[in-house]
């Protein structure tokens, strides 16, 4: 299978474990659109269930699938979230999520789940986090270059701001900046987490740690499952 195959494969194992009458949180990126695709199929087909987008992008994509939708507002506590990630490591299924921009609504409505499936394919598994991708931090435009050397305190050695096809800073869907920080392999996923927590002007950042329940990684020849 092609890798667009393997995301289209694992978003439609994951579309299975939603039932009737589930409040479902809806993942942002490529991968997470094809399990919302398989999602609108099945709901189409007569499913039940309320979707909690993480992003605009992912509102406008389930709303075009006549997914009904609310808010996490509406619906504090979700039953399952499905979602994709950039890296995933292999035993403690710890993350890197944020490169399609939306980390901090997607870290929240995961921390509302009661189940939280991410879908990959096996490009993304690694030994540690920090070997294929940086780490996505989002910052308050205020002060942001002050920021950014407090996040250089913390070990970044590469700091690059996102930005859009014009040059001019990405802005997420809360209206902040984000900075794609290299800090190398992550050794110690607690301590880089709560520096990060620690500093002023950070809103969140794309370490997801100890809240994955199973991870799906579709191959050029299998679905593998990893759970908790």
């Amino acid at each position: 299978m092609t890798v667009a195959e393997c995301k289209a494969a694992a978003g439609k194992r994951a579309a299975s474990f939603v039932e009737s009458g589930m409040i479902v949180g809806l993942g942002t990126g490529s991968t997470a659109a094809y399990f919302v695709q398989s999602l609108g199929e099945r709901v189409a087909q007569g499913l039940k269930i309320i979707g909690v987008p993480t992003s605009e992008a992912t509102r406008a994509l389930a709303s075009s699938l006549s997914i009904p939708l609310g808010s996490l507002d509406d619906y504090p506590q979700l039953d399952i979230v499905i979602d994709g990630a950039d890296e995933v490591e292999r035993g403690t299924l710890n993350l890197i999520k944020g490169l399609g921009g939306a980390l901090l609504r997607e870290k929240l409505v995961a921390q509302a789940a009661k189940r939280f499936v991410v879908i990959v394919d096996a490009t993304k598994p690694v030994e540690c986090l920090g070997e294929r991708v940086p780490v996505p931090v989002e910052v308050v435009p205020f002060g942001s270059k002050s920021t950014v050397l407090r996040l250089r305190d913390a070990g970044a050695f590469d700091i690059t701001p996102r930005l859009t096809s014009s040059g001019d800073h990405f802005i997420t869907d809360n209206g902040n900046f984000i900075f794609d920080c290299n800090f190398g392999l992550i050794r110690d996923v607690k301590t880089l987490s709560s520096c990060l927590d620690a500093i002023v002007g950070v809103v969140e950042h794309g370490i997801f740690a100890h809240m994955t329940s199973d991870v799906i990684i579709a191959t050029e020849k299998e679905i593998v499952q990893w759970s908790e």
